[in-house]
């Protein structure tokens, strides 16, 4: 085992995007996490591309240096093997709501008394402290209640849009990974597990109002909710003469060198508008408007020339494709090709930290439903013939060899 967290068992009972994207970090940091499935396995291996069925490119890309048990926890006797599992783990993480763990003899208290120092973390949608706590929450409807498509529609969308990405799974999945490895900090100073709650409206409404309360900060308000930089029309890729470039002109410093670089150095001094930072945040609708106008009249590659010679942040807007070739990629080698023993070639981002010590390695890649069953279930100390009936009986499954 490799990596910050090579002495560490993750007993995973999630499922989809939050919860399996938290503890790929944790298993990329060297966790050893095991990922019990109901049979069939989890819903993600039914998502799209793929070459195989159950193996989706999702699933793939944040569930590798996992190990794949298949249980079926409303059996009783599945029940009792995880709590057993759960003894020798310290942590169990799930994405179902609490009343459903309950419903399955897996609460808190039952879990405790197996093993005080596990740290039992529950990622669902709301805090259990209000009238949303037993609601589903997908990342859709999570991106909607913060206030994401409206924030896209201020800031000029024609209509309101989610983020073109799964957002607040994978931001809350941090948050989430971030909660389980300071209570394992405090479990070592203090010898004591705990419950843990990591809820996805709250979690990303800390971001959204974080920055969008602004003026509603203040009470009384001192400006409306918004921050006006984020928000502004003109804040986004701009158009050039042959393309789209990303600039970033921000601080006093770089707009003097700005205005220089285009031949009107005196447009700083007499232009309050663009005098100092607040300045600019007041009059960000003109500031970014005239950076739309000024940037459109040469080529990218011009822009780029002369942004560097002034030290000015810019780079070039990418696809997907362009990423691949980027000479940064390719040179520290983040974007590189695995070969998976089902699945073939893949090509899968490196672990992103980089370590003088305990450094993180990839260690295997994401198993077949069951694939480990038998070889973790022994490993958990359950005896062969054990193995056999639960797996005779269908309360536990392994993949086809």
């Amino acid at each position: 085992m490799a990596g910050p967290l090579a002495d560490v068992r993750v007993l995973d009972l999630t499922s989809v995007v939050m919860g399996p994207y938290a503890t790929s970090v944790l298993a990329e940091l060297g966790a050893d996490v095991v990922k019990v499935e109901p049979p069939g396995g989890e819903v993600m291996r039914k998502s799209g591309p793929m070459r195989h069925a159950d193996m989706g490119h999702f699933y793939l890309a944040i569930n590798r240096n996992k190990r794949s048990v298949v249980l079926d926890l409303k059996r009783e006797e599945a029940r009792r093997v995880l709590l057993r599992m759960a003894a020798a783990c310290d942590v169990l993480v799930y994405n179902i709501r609490p009343q459903a763990m309950e419903r399955l003899g897996l609460g808190y208290e039952a879990l405790r008394e197996v093993n005080p120092r596990l740290l039992y973390v529950g990622a669902y949608g709301f805090s259990q402290k209000g009238p949303y706590a037993a609601r589903p929450a997908y990342d859709d409807l999570i991106q909607g209640m913060v206030g994401i498509p409206w924030l896209s529609q201020q800031a000029g969308a024609d209509k309101p849009r989610y983020a073109p990405m799964v957002l607040v799974d994978r931001m809350v999945g941090l948050q989430l990974a971030n909660a389980i490895t300071s209570g394992l900090y405090h479990r070592e100073r203090s010898g004591r597990g705990q419950r843990i709650d990591v809820p996805m409206f709250e979690g990303m409404l800390s971001v959204v109002l974080g920055e969008h309360l602004a003026g509603r900060q203040f009470e009384p308000a001192v400006g409306p909710a918004g921050y006006q930089r984020s928000l502004a029309q003109d804040r986004r890729p701009y158009r050039t003469k042959d393309g789209w470039l990303c600039a970033m002109v921000y601080n006093d410093k770089q707009w003097r060198a700005f205005f220089d670089v285009i031949g009107r150095p005196e447009v700083y001094a007499a232009d309050e508008r663009f005098h100092s930072q607040n300045s600019r945040l007041t009059n960000i609708a003109h500031v970014y408007g005239f950076l739309a106008d000024v940037l459109a009249t040469r080529t990218s590659e011009e822009w780029l020339r002369l942004f560097e010679r002034a030290d000015i942040p810019a780079a070039r807007m990418n696809a997907i494709e362009d990423m691949l070739e980027d000479e940064h990629v390719q040179a520290t080698g983040f974007v590189r090709e695995v070969e998976h023993p089902t699945e073939g070639t893949l090509r899968v981002t490196a672990i992103p930290t980089e370590w003088s010590e305990s450094v993180p390695q990839h260690r295997s890649h994401a198993p077949l439903a069951g694939e480990n069953t038998r070889d973790v279930l022994r490993e958990f100390g359950l005896p062969p013939d054990e193995i056999d009936k639960l797996l005779a009986t269908g309360a536990a499954c392994q993949a086809n060899p």
